[in-house]
This record gives C-alpha cells, structure tokens and sequence, in this order.
C-alpha cells in the first residue's frame, strides 16, 4: 500500500514539474496555448463562408437552339452558376478563362438542339477552372440539376407528341416517387465537409508537435525525469509516463472541450450530437492522444526534427480521417497505415456523433479502435521510458 502511495505522489509531483515547465517555455506555451486554442478560430474565419454561389461561366452557344437557351437560362438561375459572358467562339471564351473572368465554360455544339428535335442524343461539354475545387464543384452541379431538369421536360414533351395522356406520363416518368433530402449538409457548405474532420485533427497534432518538442529539449538540455528514477527512492518509471501524460492529458481536456463544443456554437456549425457522448468521445481520443504524442517523442532527438515532420505527416494524416475519400476505398496499405492515428477513429466518430446527430452505441467500433490503440501506446510509452532510461543509466553509470 506504501508503494502503490509512493507511486501516486511520484506521479503528482512531476506532474507539477512538468506543468511548470509547460508554462516557463515559450515555445511551449505558444504551441499549446496560442495554437491550440487559435488555429480552431482561424479555421473557420478562412472557411467560414463555405458556400460559394454564383460563380461566373462563359456561354458558347453555336446551336442557337430554343432548347440551349432555355438551358442556358436556367443555368444563370441556378444559385451555383452565374452566366458572366456569351461568347461566339471557344477561343474566346479560353482568352476569359485565361483572364481569370470566369471559371468555368458551357459549349452547346451545333447539333446541340436539332438533336432533341429528332429524338437522338444531344451533347454539351462543359470545361472547368482546377485551380479550386469548389468552381468544379459548382459547374458540375448547376449544369447537372438544369440537365436532369431538362431530361423530365423533354420527356413529357415526346410522351406527350406521342398521344399519351397526362397521368400516362407521369406515371412513366415518376414511376417511383423519391424525395431528395439532405438533413446534414443540405447547402453542401465546404465548412462543414471539411471542419468537422478538421476540429479534432488540430489536436492531435499541436499535442504531438507540443510533447516531441519538449521531449527534443530535454534530451538537448540533459534533464530528462529518467535520471531520478536509478537515484535512491526515486520515481518508478511508471510514475514518470503517468504523471507527464497527466499534465498534458489536463490542459488538453480543457482545449478539446473549446475545439469540439465551443468553436461548433461559436461559428454556427451543427451540434445535433449529445454534450455528454461528445465529452465520453474527448476523454477517450485525448487519452490516446497523449500516449500516442509520448510513445512516438521518444524517436526525437532534435527540437528541429518534430517541425519537419509535422509538415509532412498533416497532409496525409488529414486525407487519412476519411472526410474526402471514403476509407472502404482506401488501398490495403494505407488502410492499414491509417490505424496509426487517433484521428483515423476520431473524426468520424465526431462527424456522426456531432453533425449525423447519432448516438454513442452507433460508433462502438470506432470508440473500441481509440481504446485499443491507447493501450499500445500507454505499453509502447513505458517500453521506450525503460530503454531510455537504461541509456542514461549506461551513458552515467554512477546515477
């Protein structure tokens, strides 16, 4: 009972020593404090408006056609598309295109309409500006509402010509009735496909830049908590994992609350999620946060090494929570890759809880891999604490 006592008081006081020394490094507080409590803000500011409308499409009509001004018209009223300019010819609607006044062009060849009058298959090209994702998004979407919009009307207009009564028609064209609804992102806002992945990614890498940048100064200065643990009653090596994961693990809990729950209010993003399967959520991801930041500080050496890795690993970590590209369509490897994360759990289970409004039952199996990876890591954060403290020992053998 004296031991397991010990154990606790070792693992409070350093702690504390760790929390002062958080506090004491700039460099420190500046990744904990102004990034992590910052960078959530600065996201949304750049992203908030994330419904981009009426963006500006060049017109080459060579059909001049009832059937490509009514599209034509139809596409100016849609809240994607705005028809900025109505040009003769493609090379000079690419002269716009390379001018940067307007992103994107509709091309109605000259068959476009005689076509439709025949009953055989019209075509249209349209050509997209990929400097930004959303006006390809936009073109693709107002031109593809107003070409099934025009599909229904052309239909009735030959079912129609061919005797058929009303009742007739609707019947063949609307044979199944559907009803389109999209009850989570139904303005599709880029804001809300991209933050809500966004959020929780933010702090799982200011923690694991914050940790391995401690952990590369200490090693730089020598002082590593190690060193106590081969002197008389000193800490056991448990004590120092657990009390250094502690400190992190509480300012953490207090960041991940203002990420997940504050900034969503804050910036008019959905919480149909509830507050306290959202809170079960953070308990578990930091928790594996942390011992993930541990167990992996132990590779660095070098304040400098953590910055160049973090830049290289974000990209691929972000593309790895699956919020742009479905995770059942990933390659075997970097499926398998993508279980190193805590994100790669994390963030659709804040993206179902939070946006779909599900409750915590419905993401057991993404809750269970957090669990299961904060175990390896809580294991591989002691192994690498007794390896190197066996180095300190050898490199001073009279400690």
């Amino acid at each position: 009972m004296g031991g397991l006592k010990k154990w606790f008081g070792d693992a409070v006081l350093i702690c504390r020593r760790e929390l002062k020394r958080i506090v004491s490094d700039g460099g420190m507080t500046l990744i904990f404090f102004v990034a992590g409590l910052g960078y959530p803000l600065l996201y949304n500011c750049v992203y908030h408006n994330g419904i981009l409308e009426d963006t500006p499409v060049a017109v080459v009509d060579e059909s001049h056609s009832v059937h490509s001004r009514r599209y034509i018209r139809k596409v100016d009223a849609t809240r994607e598309l705005r028809v900025a300019q109505k040009c003769a010819t493609m090379a000079e609607a690419e002269e716009f295109m390379r001018q940067r006044k307007v992103k994107g062009v509709l091309y109605f060849p000259e068959d476009f309409g005689r076509n439709i009058d025949e009953c055989r298959t019209a075509t249209l090209s349209i050509y997209a500006d990929m400097s930004s994702f959303l006006y390809y998004k936009n073109l693709m979407l107002g031109a593809n509402f107003v070409m099934l919009d025009e599909m229904e009307k052309i239909k009735i207009e030959r079912y129609g010509a061919g005797g058929m009564s009303d009742q007739e028609i609707s019947q063949l064209i609307e044979a199944i009735p559907y009803e389109e609804n999209n009850p989570y992102n139904n303005t599709f806002s880029y804001s809300i496909f991209f933050l809500s992945a966004a959020l929780l990614l933010i702090i799982q890498q200011v923690m694991f830049y914050g940790v391995c940048l401690m952990a590369g100064t200490v090693r730089e200065e020598g002082s590593s908590y190690l060193r106590l643990c081969d002197r008389a009653n000193g800490p056991h090596v448990g004590s120092v994992v657990a009390g250094r994961a502690a400190a992190y693990w509480g300012i953490f809990m207090v960041i991940g609350v203002y990420i997940a729950c504050l900034v969503p209010a804050m910036f008019g993003l959905p919480q149909r999620g509830n507050f306290t399967d959202i809170l079960v959520l953070l308990l578990i991801y930091v928790t594996d946060c942390v011992f993930f930041a541990t167990a992996w500080s132990s590779f660095f050496h070098r304040r400098e090494t953590v910055l160049v890795t973090l830049l290289f690993i974000s990209p691929i970590v972000m593309f790895l929570t699956g919020f742009s590209w479905p995770a059942t369509a990933f390659p075997k490897f970097w499926r398998l890759f993508s279980y190193i994360f805590p994100t790669s759990f994390a963030c659709p289970a804040f993206i179902n809880l939070n946006t779909a409004g599900c409750e915590l039952s419905q993401v057991g199996n993404l809750l269970n891999g957090l669990l299961i990876q904060t175990a390896a890591y809580c294991l591989i954060s002691v192994i690498a604490a007794r390896i190197s403290r066996a180095r300190v020992r050898g490199a001073c053998p009279s400690l």
